[in-house]
């Protein structure tokens, strides 16, 4: 027994080696600035900012995203999958301790060349019960070293699902805002055809009073029908949005409950930071060092192949004929074992394992830094994006003020004959185009608010995190609506 505390104590002194570099987060080259920083860039940027639309409408639907969404139940379920995986990996860590018993009563040949002797009880009963143990030595840090490869394994795919709840949080979004867009413009185009048939009608009696053309009355009726012909393409388009947006929530296709008006939506303000902050605001980025963290932790495994696996393995039980006799002490039975095993050719296997795991290191250490700088790109475009967006606004905005005092103007020159009825068609013609593009560059622009708050991620991650979790009254067994702690 004194051997053994000894072999312990020596084990003990040793294992402290690892075998494998020590992770180091690499060096990063990171902006100072951004190209396009806002003086109006307010620090919200770990706030759950969708709510800045100030749309009741449209924060129920991302609560409901959260908790019915299809991937984000798939990304649990891979945590909860990578969470039994780093338990069967950390185990080994520690000594394996079992146990067995068994009962049997059996019989020996008296004849033959070994014959059971005379005196001897034939047949005879079994009896056993013992504990058995099994502990490897971690001396050069394999056991650790895949430990730590298994936990930044789990660590990456909870940052996994915090790129899918990113990202779902910003389609719910991006896809309401577009469809509120689309039915501003359905809107314009059904008052604009109402508009231009009125007109159609108009002309139709002059037409029959002969008081303009043919040639009047076909410009007429065609724009009319131009004008027509848009509400249907609207009208599908609305529908694959509500079917897609749908589908974000979890559901079958089917209707979408509006709120407010495009117009009527609140622009959110524009998050302030530093490039640098991407680097723990990006669930993407955390999840791709993970990675790396886990590939480095992997070449430590593959380099400890090299050296002897000692394992301390022990029994300990009674093993009796009598029942009666089987807990005393001519019963007891014990053994204890230190078996060691050692590779000394294996033709190559264990040079190309590291090989290979080094290899793999330097492959995920590039995605790493690929993972940044595109982290750093989105950013800059949609930094960029809103702000000459907002420009692009204003100037349409002006241009559909100045398009309705030419309709007006126009449709008075025709009127007192100043001038044919083309110019009208050209001035309406003109207006319907410039409202329906300022309609899509007002989604345009909230589209890029969006992009920048998924780009930059931030604290507001958490926040949707939590709304993931589905509550429940215990004492009525329904939902409880973690928005407004209503029960369902």
């Amino acid at each position: 027994m004194r051997s053994v505390i000894v072999f312990l104590f020596f084990a003990l002194l040793v294992s402290g080696c690892m075998m494998g570099p020590n992770y180091q987060r690499p060096e990063v080259d990171t902006p100072q600035t951004w190209r396009f920083e806002d003086k109006e860039a307010k620090d919200v940027v770990n706030t759950a900012w969708w709510e800045q639309f100030n749309d009741p409408v449209l924060n129920q639907l991302i609560t409901i995203s959260l908790q019915e969404n299809k991937d984000v139940k798939i990304a649990a379920a891979v945590i909860e999958e990578f969470m039994g995986r780093y338990g069967v990996v950390l185990a080994p860590l520690y000594p394996q301790i079992g146990a067995g018993a068994s009962v049997g009563r059996d019989r020996a040949t008296e004849e033959g060349p070994a014959p059971v002797s005379r005196g001897v009880e034939n047949p005879a009963n079994n009896y056993q019960v013992f504990l058995s143990a099994s502990w490897e030595i971690d001396l050069w840090g394999k056991l650790r070293r895949a430990t730590e490869a298994a936990r930044a394994d789990l660590l990456s795919t909870e940052e996994a699902k915090r790129t899918v709840i990113l990202s779902l949080v910003s389609s719910v979004a991006g896809a309401y805002i577009n469809l509120r867009d689309l039915d501003k413009q359905l809107e314009i185009a059904k008052q604009t055809a109402k508009a231009r048939e009125d007109s159609y009608n108009l002309f139709k009696l002059r037409f029959e009073g002969g008081v303009i053309s043919e040639l009047e009355l076909s410009q007429v009726k065609s724009e009319y029908e131009q004008a027509l012909s848009t509400i249907p393409l609207l009208e599908k388009t609305i529908t694959q949005q509500e079917n897609a947006l749908s589908f974000l929530l979890g559901r079958n296709p089917g209707a979408i409950q509006r709120g407010k008006t495009v117009d009527e939506l609140v622009l959110p303000a524009i998050p302030a930071g530093l490039p640098s902050d991407l680097l723990v605001n990006r669930p993407d980025i955390r999840q791709a060092e993970q990675n790396l963290i886990s590939a480095n932790a992997q070449i430590g495994v593959a380099r400890a192949q090299y050296f002897p696996t000692i394992s301390l393995t022990g029994l300990f039980g009674w093993a009796s004929t009598d029942l009666s006799d089987l807990f005393s002490g001519p019963a007891k039975t014990w053994s204890w074992a230190v078996p060691i095993a050692a590779p000394i050719f294996t033709g190559g296997a264990l040079s190309g394992q590291v090989k290979a795991a080094v290899a793999i290191q330097q492959q995920t250490l590039v995605r790493y830094q690929q993972v940044i700088q595109n982290a750093f790109r989105e950013t800059e475009d949609s930094l960029v994006d809103q702000r000459k967006t907002k420009e692009q606004l204003q100037t349409l905005k002006q241009q559909v003020g100045s398009l309705t005092d030419y309709a007006r103007i126009a449709r008075l020159r025709y009127d007192n004959g100043y001038t044919s009825y083309i110019e009208v068609l050209d001035a309406e013609r003109s207006l319907f185009n410039a409202q329906l593009t300022y309609a899509q560059t007002q989604g345009v622009l909230f589209q890029a608010m969006i992009n920048l708050y998924k780009a930059m991620g931030g604290g507001w991650i958490m926040e949707a995190e939590h709304l993931t979790v589905q509550q429940y009254d215990e004492k009525e067994g329904k939902k409880i609506n973690t928005t407004t702690g209503v029960t369902q």
